[in-house]
C-alpha cells in the first residue's frame, strides 16, 4: 500500500540532477506535480527551490506493463522439468490451465498485490491487465456477477500504488471454427455481451480507483468468432482493445485452413483496425502484415521474456520499428518482472539471430543508442496501450518517476551520457531507488510500505495454491 496522500505528497515540487525528457537527458530539472496526480510544469537549467524535494538520482519515467496476466505470477519458474515427449507452449498452457482452474479471488489478490509490487520495483508504473479468469472454479458465475476476480487484481494495483488498465477478454471457443471451450477453459468463458457488462461495472465500480483505465480484450482469434468480435467492438468507445495474435506458427496455419489467410493479415481486412487496437506478440508476421498494420495506426506488444520462455519464436524488429508501428513492452508470464531484463532480451534475441549487434540502434536517423531508442518506442507505445494521451516526464502527463540508483555496482564510475545503455546492458542491476506513481511515493529506497505483509500474504497463496495442485 502506498504512503498516505499527506506523507507521499512530500511536496508538490521536485527536483532531479537529471531527468528523461521527450528529447533525451536534460540537465538540473525542476519538476511540479499538481494535486490531480499530473505534472503542471517542468523546467531544465534551473535550480533546486526552497522547499523542493531533491532527488537522490536521475530521474526516468516509469514505463508501462502492456500486457499482464497476473495468476500467471504463481506459476513462474514452476514449468520448467521436461518428462518424455516434446515440451512446447501447448504442453506448457495445459499445465497453466491447473493453476488459472484453483486461484481463489482472495490468492488472485495475493498474488496480483506482489506481482504489481514487484513490477514497480522493476520500472513499470501502469499494468495493462489482460483479463480472463472471470468465473468460479466450476465455470459458473461468481455469485455477485462476474466482477470478483477482475475486483481482486484491482484491489490489489489499489494497495500496491501501481496504475492499472483493466481489459476484461472475450473467450468464447477453443479454436477456429467454434469448437467449444475445453472443460478445463471453463473458468474463461465470456462473451461480447459479457464483456461489454463487465467493462461497464468496472467503470462504475465505487471501489474505482481515481485515473483506473479499463478497456477490452479478446483472447484471439481462435477464441472469438467474427460475429462475437463484431459485436464487441461495436459496443467500444475510445478505450484501447488489445488482442493476442500470431504467437505460434500452429496458431498461424490453423488460421490460414480455416479462414485462407494469416491471423493479422485476416484482422487488417476484416476487423477495421485502428489506433485503439494492440496486437499482443504478433511473432510470426510477414513484412506485408507490417505494412498493413502501420497503415491502420494499431500497435503491437511485445513479451521477450515470455516470447522465449515459451519458445514462441523470434519477432522482426527491424521491419516493425521501420514501419514506425507503436511499439509496447510486455512481461506477459511474468517469468520476468523488470523492464530493463524484458528490453535486453528484445535486443538480444536479435543479435544471436542475426549476427550483429545494436541492431535497434538507428544512427542514420540520430539515434546510435540502443537503449535510448528502445526506451523512447516503448515509453510512447506504452501510454496508447494503456489509454494514455501523454505519457512521461512532460507537463500534462501522469506524474510517474524512477529514481535511478547511482550506487548500484553496475553504474559506478558510468559516464553520464551513457547512463541508459548501461541501465539496460550491464545486470545484474537493482536500479531504481524510488517509484513515484501520480504524485505520491509507492516505494522509498528500495522499500514499499506493506511490502513484508504482501509478501506473507503472496507466500500463504502460493502454499495453499501447490499443495492442492500437488495432490491432484
Amino acid at each position: 500500500m502506498p504512503e498516505s496522500d499527506a506523507a507521499a505528497r512530500t511536496g508538490t515540487e521536485l527536483w532531479a540532477p537529471r531527468a528523461w525528457l521527450p528529447g533525451g537527458w536534460a540537465e538540473r530539472v525542476r519538476l511540479r506535480a499538481g494535486a490531480d496526480g499530473c505534472w503542471e510544469s517542468i523546467e531544465t537549467g534551473v535550480d533546486a527551490a526552497a522547499g523542493a524535494t531533491v532527488l537522490a538520482g536521475p530521474a526516468l519515467p516509469g514505463l508501462v506493463d502492456a500486457h499482464s496476466h497476473a495468476f500467471q505470477r504463481a506459476f513462474a519458474g514452476l514449468a520448467e522439468r521436461r518428462g518424455i515427449g516434446q515440451d512446447d507452449f501447448w504442453s506448457w498452457r495445459d499445465r497453466m490451465y491447473a493453476v488459472a482452474l484453483r486461484v481463489s479471488p482472495e490468492q488472485q489478490q495475493a498474488i496480483a498485490a506482489q506481482l504489481f509490487l514487484e513490477l514497480l520495483r522493476g520500472g513499470y508504473t501502469q499494468v495493462c491487465e489482460f483479463h480472463y479468469l472471470h468465473n468460479a472454479p466450476d465455470g459458473r458465475p461468481y455469485a455477485r456477477g462476474e466482477l470478483s476476480m477482475a475486483r481482486a487484481i484491482a484491489q490489489a494495483a489499489d494497495d500496491v500504488g501501481i496504475g492499472l488498465t483493466l481489459l476484461p477478454a472475450l473467450y468464447e471457443h477453443s479454436g477456429f471454427g467454434g469448437a467449444a471451450l475445453r472443460e478445463d477453459q471453463r473458468r474463461f468463458r465470456a462473451g461480447a455481451d459479457a464483456v461489454l457488462a463487465l467493462r461497464d461495472a468496472l467503470r462504475a465500480d465505487p471501489a474505482g480507483a481515481a485515473g483506473r483505465q479499463v478497456g477490452v480484450a479478446l483472447h484471439s482469434l481462435r477464441a472469438a468468432s467474427p460475429a462475437a468480435l463484431e459485436a464487441l467492438v461495436a459496443g467500444c468507445d475510445g478505450a484501447p482493445i488489445h488482442i493476442h495474435v500470431a504467437e505460434q506458427t500452429q496458431e498461424v496455419d490453423d488460421c490460414v485452413a480455416a479462414t485462407g489467410l494469416r491471423p493479422i493479415e485476416w484482422l487488417c481486412r476484416h476487423a477495421a483496425l485502428d489506433g485503439r487496437w494492440h496486437l499482443v506478440h504478433a511473432t510470426h508476421a510477414t513484412v506485408d502484415e507490417i505494412r498493413m498494420v502501420a497503415r491502420t495506426g494499431a500497435g503491437v506488444v511485445l513479451c521477450p521474456a515470455t516470447e522465449a520462455n515459451l519458445g514462441d519464436g523470434i519477432v522482426d524488429l527491424p521491419a516493425w520499428l521501420h514501419a514506425r508501428v507503436p511499439i509496447a513492452l510486455g512481461s506477459d508470464s511474468n517469468v520476468t518482472r523488470s523492464v530493463m531484463e524484458e528490453l535486453r532480451l528484445l535486443e538480444y534475441a536479435q543479435r544471436l539471430s542475426r549476427r550483429l549487434r545494436c541492431v535497434a540502434a538507428a544512427p542514420q536517423q540520430d539515434e546510435p543508442s540502443t537503449a535510448a531508442r528502445l526506451w523512447s518506442q516503448v515509453q510512447r507505445g506504452g501510454a496508447a496501450a494503456a489509454g494514455y494521451a501523454r505519457w512521461g516526464l512532460q507537463a500534462g502527463a501522469r506524474a510517474d518517476l524512477l529514481v535511478i540508483d547511482t550506487d548500484a555496482p553496475a553504474l559506478l564510475g558510468v559516464p553520464d551520457s551513457h547512463l541508459l545503455d548501461v541501465l539496460m546492458f550491464s545486470s545484474p542491476i537493482r536500479p531504481f531507488r524510488d517509484v513515484l506513481v501520480a504524485g505520491r511515493w509507492v516505494s522509498r529506497n528500495h522499500r514499499a510500505e506493506h511490502g513484508a505483509a504482501i509478501a506473507q500474504r503472496f507466500a500463504a497463496a502460493m502454499q495453499a495454491l501447490w499443495r492442492d495442485l500437488e495432490h491432484t
